[in-house]
């Protein structure tokens, strides 16, 4: 297969095919070099057409605190208290710069994920 820019939906679905069938080639071979490439192009592709949106800075909260097992009370200490944890999650208080800064550290999300603007 002749490996080119991936420009249509077309070139991209042949990609994902060509790949498919060459996935688990062997390092520095023909077809291993081929699916290096391939795979580069296809990222690309989906970057360009298919980008992932960040998540919510409050939705990532509550499911990093579901991944971690922790309660409101848990992050009292980030927030300041528990019922300003609960302000914050009912959307009924913004977050503020030492708030991310806190929360960033205690449930390792990224601040740009955090200082987003959110209702």
């Amino acid at each position: 297969m002749e490996i080119k820019a991936i420009k249509t939906e077309q070139d991209y679905e042949d990609a994902l095919a060509r790949l498919k069938s060459i996935f688990h080639a062997l390092p520095d071979t023909p077809d291993g070099d081929a699916a290096e490439v391939l795979s580069i192009l296809i990222e690309k592709y989906e970057d360009e057409h298919y980008p992932i949106e960040m998540p919510d800075p409050i939705e990532a909260i509550k499911f990093r605190m579901e991944q971690l097992g922790m309660k409101q009370k848990d992050l009292a200490e980030a927030v300041g208290f528990t019922s300003r944890v609960s302000e914050i999650l009912n959307r009924k208080r913004k977050l503020t710069l030492n708030m991310i800064r806190k929360l960033s550290e205690t449930l390792q999300i990224p601040t740009e994920v955090l200082v987003q603007k959110y209702d």
